[in-house]
């Protein structure tokens, strides 16, 4: 019995060669697609049992794809946009943190995020990225 569970895990082995496996877009949409799924199974929200299907579908085909630099190209896109996402979230969570003592805003130049001491009146600040000066009031 052993030996036969060893030749299909052999056989899937040599099978899945050459193609793409799991990523994260990948987990990412079968965790999004079972949630869907999960939820689909409230009556009043049994319209997301189509989504839902059609997510877990495509990260499949994205698993078993032999095309290696489309699903690449797809993944580094995933990856640009949720580390945009995290940025936002992690500058969000310090502008929060620091709402008492720290005023935030962008340079005009290059839209960097600055940050100066509240209640120091009318400040002149330097961007360090592009050298601008910038007068704000704190």
């Amino acid at each position: 019995m052993k030996r036969f569970f060893q030749n299909i895990g052999y056989r899937f082995s040599q099978w899945m060669q050459g193609r793409y496996g799991t990523d994260e877009l990948s987990r990412f949409m079968t965790i999004a697609g079972t949630v869907l799924l999960v939820l689909s199974f409230f009556r009043k929200l049994s319209f997301l049992w189509f989504p839902a299907m059609a997510i877990l579908i495509l990260s499949l085909f994205r698993v078993y794809s032999k095309n290696m630099d489309k699903r690449l190209a797809e993944r580094n896109w995933y990856l640009g946009i949720r580390s945009k996402a995290a940025s936002y979230i992690m500058l969000f969570k310090k502008k929060w943190k620091d709402r008492k003592t720290h005023v935030y805003f962008k340079c005009p130049g290059c839209g960097k995020i600055l940050r100066v001491p509240r209640g120091k009146g009318t400040l002149k600040v330097r961007c360090p990225q592009c050298g601008r000066e910038i007068i704000k009031k704190t």
